[in-house]
C-alpha cells in the first residue's frame, strides 16, 4: 500500500474501532464490541485450546459466567464455576487448566489464581467453547487496589496487584486466548491521580517472599491475548503499568536482598494485540528495588560513577531476567513507550509492530527499547506514528547501561521526533541494517555519557526531508562512534542536511564509506569529513516517495526491499567490511558478495560470495590526528585530586591519550587548581589542547584558566595564554607563538558560578604546527 491508501484505511479503522469501543450504556455497565485480533487471526480458523485434551497431567476447571455455579465441582462443562472469585480462592497444582468460556464476560473482577506449576506442567489460563464466539472477556473496570500509600511511597502489600489478571511470586504459568480491559470509562482519559491499571500483571515481590523461598520465577507464556482500554494519568508515578507487565518490587535497598535471584526466566510474550493502553503495551522486568540517593550509586571498573537509577547494580549483582522472547505483537495508540524492556539479558524482540506511541505522555520514552540490559537483539520490528517530542520520542533507543545490545533489520517511518535515542554508559552497542523513512526529527538523538567501547552505526538507510529534519545529531558525541556504509538520502530540493546544532558535536564521530545524497544538489558545509564517502544517487529499486506502509510486520522484508539497490547502483561494492556488520543484511542476504560490502541496508548478490570475511583494513586503527602529542605519557602533578572512584580519578589520566579516562579535583579544592605536565626536557610547542569531562549529570565547570611555562632561570611560572570563556570540549589554545619550556602548568582559576562541584578533565595534549 502507498501512504495515501494506508492513511485512508487507518482513518476508517480508527472510526470503526472508536465506535466499537464506546460503551453504549453508563461506563462499565456494557462491554465494548468485539475487536478483531489481527495477530492471532482466529475468526473460526482454529479451535480453542480448552476444547482439546489436557496433556500436562492436571485437572481442568471450567468457568461459565452465565450458567456456572460456584458451589459446583468446576471440573466439567456441566459443573462449571461462575465467578472469578471462586477461581481466586482456589490453589491450583501443576498441570491444571483454568478454562474460561468463550462469549462470556466477567465485570468488576480480577483473576488471581493461587499456586504454581512446575517444569513441563504449567498452570494454564485459556478458553473453551465455540471458537467463533468472542474471546472470554475480563473487564476489571478499574476495580484494583492502589499500589501507593497515602504518602506516595509504594505499598509492599498492593504493588503488582493492579491487573485484570494477577500473578505474584508464582511461576510456570501459560495465559492465552482471553480479552482484557481495565477502565471504568472508555470515553474519557484519566489525566490526574495515582491510578495504576494493568492487563496482565506478573510480579516478584521480594518483601513477601519467605526466607529461603525461590526468588527466580520461571516459565511464562502469554499469547493470543487481546488487551485494550487500560487507563491511567500517563504521568510518571515511579511505577510502570501496561498491557502485559512484569516487574520486580522491593521496598528496601537492593543491597539488602543479596546477589542473584529476583528475576524472571524463560518468558515468551507472543501474538498479542494491545490497543489504547497506558503506559505501555509490554513492560518487561523493570526492577524497583530502592535505588534513590547518593548511596545507591556505584563506581564502575573505569572509575565512572553511576547513580542508582542507572541500574549498573543489576549487572554487578546479576539481577538480570533472562531467556526472553517478545515477538509478533501489535500495539496501537499507546500512552507512553509501547515496548519497554529492562534489566534483561538474552532477550530477543522481533516482529513487533507499533502504530502510535507517546500518545498521551509528553516526556521521555521511546517506541521499543531495552534499558540496562545485556546480550540482546531487537530485530524485524516496525514502529511508526511517534510524536514530535523534544525529549526522546524516537522509535528506538540505545539506552543507559546496555552491554552487547544490537538493533538490526528494523523499519521505522513517520516518527516526528527522529530515529534513535542514544544515551551512553554502554558497551558494544550496534545499530546495523535498519531502514528509516521520514523520521524527521533528530536521526541520532542525545548521548549524555561516554561509553565503555565504541558504538557502531553500520549499513543503515536513512531517507528524510532535510527541510523538516531538526539535525542529524543534537548534542555532542562524547566518545567514539563509527558510521560505516550508511546511506543519507535527503529528499528536500531546497534544504541541505543539517548535521548538528552544537559546535564540535561530531568530534568523536568517525565517518567512512557513507553515501551523502542531496536531492537539491547542494551539500551542507556541516557535512562530516569522509575521505571514502560518496555523493551519488543510490538508485533504489523503488521511488522513495512511495515507500511501503500498512503491509504489516509479517511483510517487513517486502517493505524494506523497496530500498534495495538496482544492479547499476554506484553503491555496490563501495562499502568497507567490519566484523560489527554481522552475517546478513535486512533481506537475509549473506554479507558479502564482490569486492566489498555494499552501502545501505541491502547487499546485492553481485560478484563472488565471500564466505568468511576478514577485516584487513580496521577502521579502529585509523587516527584522526597524526600529529605528535608532546605530552603523551608525561607525568602530571595535580594540586588536588578527588578521593573517590577507588582512586582512579588521578592526574596521569590527562596524558594517557584515552578520552574515556579522567582526572577530577576534590569537591573542596581551593583555586587556582593546578595541573603540571613535566616534559623532562625543554620542549617547543605552539598549541595546547584541553578537554573537560561531561556526562548526563556533569556539565563543563571551568570558567577561566591560565597556561603557564616554567622559567628555570627565574624559578617561577610565567603566564603565556589565558581564557575567561571556559574550556568545555576540544578547546585548542593557539596564537601565543612558540613556547619552549620543560614544564607546562594548566591553572584552573575559577569555576562557573552555577556549578556545585570542582572541575574534571579528560585530556591535556601539546602540539607543534610542524608536527
Amino acid at each position: 500500500m502507498t501512504r495515501a491508501l494506508r492513511t485512508g484505511l487507518a482513518a476508517l479503522l480508527a472510526a470503526l474501532v472508536t465506535a466499537s469501543l464506546a460503551p453504549a450504556t453508563p461506563a462499565g455497565a456494557a462491554a465494548p464490541g468485539n475487536v478483531s485480533d489481527r495477530t492471532s487471526d482466529r475468526a473460526g480458523k482454529r479451535d480453542l485450546p480448552g476444547n482439546g485434551p489436557n496433556r500436562t497431567g492436571g485437572t481442568d476447571y471450567y468457568v461459565d459466567a452465565t450458567n456456572g455455579r460456584d458451589d459446583a465441582a468446576g471440573t466439567s462443562r456441566k459443573t462449571a464455576w461462575r465467578s472469578l472469585a471462586k477461581v481466586n480462592a482456589t490453589t491450583f497444582g501443576p498441570g491444571d487448566r483454568i478454562l474460561l468460556k468463550a462469549g462470556e464476560q466477567w465485570h468488576d473482577e480480577q483473576l488471581w489464581p493461587k499456586g504454581s506449576g512446575r517444569a513441563k506442567q504449567p498452570i494454564t489460563i485459556s478458553a473453551y467453547g465455540d471458537p467463533r464466539a468472542r474471546l472470554p472477556y475480563i473487564a476489571t473496570n478499574g476495580k484494583v487496589p492502589n499500589p501507593f500509600r497515602a504518602d506516595g511511597t509504594k505499598n509492599p502489600e498492593t504493588v503488582g496487584l493492579t491487573g485484570a489478571i494477577v500473578l505474584r511470586n508464582q511461576q510456570y504459568f501459560e495465559i492465552d486466548h482471553v480479552e482484557l480491559s481495565n477502565d471504568d470509562d472508555f470515553a474519557t482519559d484519566i489525566t490526574t491521580g495515582t491510578y495504576v491499571r494493568d492487563g496482565i500483571s506478573v510480579s516478584i515481590n521480594a518483601d513477601l517472599l519467605e526466607a529461603g523461598a525461590d526468588s527466580v520465577m520461571d516459565h511464562f507464556r502469554v499469547s493470543d491475548v487481546h488487551v485494550h482500554d487500560l487507563d491511567g494519568p500517563s504521568t510518571w508515578q515511579k511505577i510502570h503499568y501496561g498491557g502485559v507487565n512484569f516487574q520486580v518490587f522491593g521496598s528496601k535497598s537492593y543491597k539488602e536482598y543479596g546477589t542473584g535471584g529476583h528475576y524472571f526466566k524463560d518468558v515468551r510474550i507472543e501474538n498479542n494485540t494491545f490497543k489504547k493502553v497506558e503506559l505501555h503495551a509490554v513492560q518487561f522486568a523493570f526492577n524497583w528495588f530502592a535505588a534513590d540517593g547518593q548511596d545507591a550509586g556505584e563506581y564502575d571498573e573505569s572509575g565512572k560513577f553511576h547513580e542508582g537509577w542507572e541500574q549498573l547494580w543489576v549487572r554487578t549483582r546479576d539481577l538480570y531476567s533472562r531467556d526472553v522472547s517478545i515477538s509478533h505483537n501489535y500495539a496501537e495508540s499507546v500512552g507512553q513507550g509501547a515496548f519497554q524492556f529492562a534489566n534483561s539479558k538474552h532477550l530477543i524482540s522481533e516482529y513487533n509492530e507499533v502504530n502510535g506511541f507517546l500518545q498521551r505522555y509528553d516526556a521521555v520514552s521511546c517506541g521499543l527499547y531495552l534499558w540496562a540490559g545485556a546480550d540482546s537483539v531487537m530485530q524485524y520490528n516496525e514502529v511508526y506514528g511517534g510524536p514530535d517530542n523534544e525529549f526522546d520520542g524516537t522509535p528506538w533507543d540505545l539506552e543507559y547501561t546496555n552491554f552487547n545490545v544490537t538493533y538490526q533489520f528494523n523499519y521505522s517511518h513517520d516518527n516526528a521526533a527522529g530515529w534513535m535515542a542514544y544515551m551512553g554508559n554502554s558497551s558494544n552497542s550496534v545499530a546495523r541494517y535498519n531502514l528509516s523513512v521520514n523520521d524527521n526529527g533528530v536521526l541520532v538523538k542525545n548521548m549524555l555519557s561516554t561509553n565503555y567501547s565504541p558504538t557502531y552505526f553500520a549499513n543503515n538507510t536513512f531517507v528524510y526531508d532535510g527541510a523538516d529534519l531538526d539535525t542529524f545529531h543534537d548534542e555532542t558525541f562524547l566518545s567514539t562512534v563509527y558510521f560505516l556504509n550508511n546511506i543519507f538520502y535527503n529528499t528536500s530540493k531546497t534544504d541541505a542536511t543539517p548535521w548538528y546544532r552544537r559546535t564540535g558535536a561530531l568530534r568523536q564521530a568517525v565517518f567512512s564509506n557513507n553515501d551523502y545524497y542531496e536531492a537539491s544538489g547542494t551539500h551542507s558545509p556541516q557535512e562530516p569529513a569522509d575521505p571514502r564517502g560518496l555523493r551519488v544517487d543510490p538508485k533504489f529499486v523503488g521511488d522513495p516517495a512511495g515507500y511501503v506502509t500498512g503491509a504489516g510486520v509479517k511483510n517487513i522484508r517486502k517493505a524494506a526491499a523497496h530500498f534495495r539497490l538496482r544492479g547499476n547502483s554506484p553503491l555496490i561494492d563501495a562499502g568497507r567490511y567490519n566484523p560489527h556488520l554481522g552475517k546478513e543484511d535486512f533481506l537475509g542476504t549473506h554479507i558479502y558478495y564482490g569486492d566489498a560490502p555494499d552501502i545501505g541496508m541491502a547487499e546485492s548478490r553481485r560478484g563472488k560470495k565471500v564466505h568468511d570475511p576478514v577485516d584487513d583494513d580496521p577502521i579502529e586503527e585509523e587516527t584522526g590526528d597524526d600529529r605528535v602529542n608532546l605530552a603523551l605519557g608525561k607525568p602530571v602533578t595535580a594540586s588536588s585530586t578527588h578521593p573517590g572512584a577507588n582512586g582512579t580519578l588521578v592526574a596521569k589520566n590527562l596524558t594517557d591519550g584515552d578520552p574515556a579516562t579522567r582526572w577530577a579535583a576534590a569537591d573542596d579544592a581551593s583555586y587556582p587548581i593546578t595541573l603540571d605536565v613535566d616534559f623532562g626536557a625543554d620542549t617547543t610547542f605552539d598549541e595546547v589542547y584541553l578537554d573537560e569531562y561531561t556526562d548526563s549529570g556533569t556539565n563543563p565547570r571551568v570558567k577561566s584558566f591560565e597556561l603557564q611555562r616554567w622559567d628555570a632561570a627565574g624559578g617561577s611560572w610565567v603566564t603565556f595564554a589565558q581564557g575567561s570563556d571556559g574550556i568545555g570540549h576540544d578547546r585548542s589554545v593557539t596564537g601565543f607563538g612558540d613556547v619552549t619550556t620543560s614544564k607546562l602548568r594548566v591553572s584552573l582559576t575559577e569555576r562557573l558560578p552555577d556549578e556545585e562541584y570542582s572541575p574534571t578533565m579528560t585530556e591535556i595534549a601539546v602540539h607543534r604546527a610542524d608536527g
